[in-house]
């Protein structure tokens, strides 16, 4: 996403391309459901807790982990082989989430170090900061063109400027951006594909749409399949008005489904089935 250009407000614009009202319309009426289901006034530490166990399992489903969700709450041992490894990555991400919430209107790039530091869980001088020259990226299901080390460096800091400045922009468009400029850019050597999806999670939940965090989009994500993701994204990295409100709309969509899930095990809670 260009950061350039006669508006102050580059997020806020994108709320005015067609059909991103709407979206944002819809995903407020769905979260304004499930927040107001009556298990949510009882419950809702157990809601959350669930949600971030299927987000997390949702998000590794997108990077090639795509364990069935009794299998993701079995576990203790993520270490055994590269699918565990990301599963345990993504379930570590969903965890640290929640701390790093203040930190992120204030220092993002520092959030996003952190989370790759998390997602890796390994010492080395690739991991918790951006890429450099020459350095290879291992993200073998994201086969776009990768940006040059320096423009990430340029694109990195614009995308911090705009969270430190602030936006009148819905939450939706913004989680969106950072969203699809972190995966556009994949500033880090691995790991960026569920680096890119908490951070929306991030988005999301500080802004306020989501305080509970009981709506996790890495559900819709998975839902919608990664075919949809990665042609949703290519609208994106186009940059055209079409592909950037077709990639909103999508995680508009990813965020409805996600509520969907979170209302489903409301209603089994209230049935006594969970």
């Amino acid at each position: 996403m260009s950061t350039t250009g006669a508006t102050a407000d580059p997020l806020a614009a994108l709320g005015s391309l067609p059909g991103v009202a709407e979206s944002v319309e819809s995903v407020r009426k769905a979260v304004d459901r499930v927040y107001g289901h009556r298990v949510m006034r009882r419950r809702s530490n157990e809601i959350t807790s669930e949600a971030a166990l299927r987000g997390a399992r949702g998000s590794a489903a997108l990077s090639g982990a795509d364990w069935a969700l009794e299998e993701v709450r079995r576990r203790s041992d993520f270490s055994a082989d590269a699918e565990a490894m990301v599963v345990g990555a993504a379930l570590r991400l969903t965890a640290e989430a929640g701390q790093l919430l203040s930190i992120w209107r204030q220092s993002p790039l520092r959030v996003l170090a952190r989370l790759h530091l998390v997602a890796a869980a390994i010492q080395g001088d690739d991991v918790g900061r951006p890429r450099q020259v020459g350095e290879p990226v291992d993200e073998p299901l994201l086969e776009l063109p990768l940006p040059d080390a320096r423009e990430v460096s340029g694109r990195l800091e614009g995308l911090a400027d705009l969270i430190i400045a602030g936006s009148s922009a819905p939450a939706l468009v913004t989680a969106a951006v950072v969203h699809g400029e972190l995966l556009a850019l994949r500033p880090f050597t691995s790991h960026n594909g569920l680096v890119a999806r908490t951070a929306e999670r991030i988005v999301l939940i500080g802004s306020g749409l989501d305080p509970k965090a009981v709506c996790p989009s890495e559900v819709g994500h998975a839902e919608l399949g990664r075919a949809a993701y990665l042609a949703a994204l290519d609208g994106y990295v186009s940059g055209t008005p079409e592909g950037m409100a077709a990639w909103i709309a999508h995680c508009g969509r990813a965020v409805e489904l996600g509520v969907r899930e979170s209302t489903a095990v409301c209603e089994a809670l209230q049935r006594g089935a969970a």
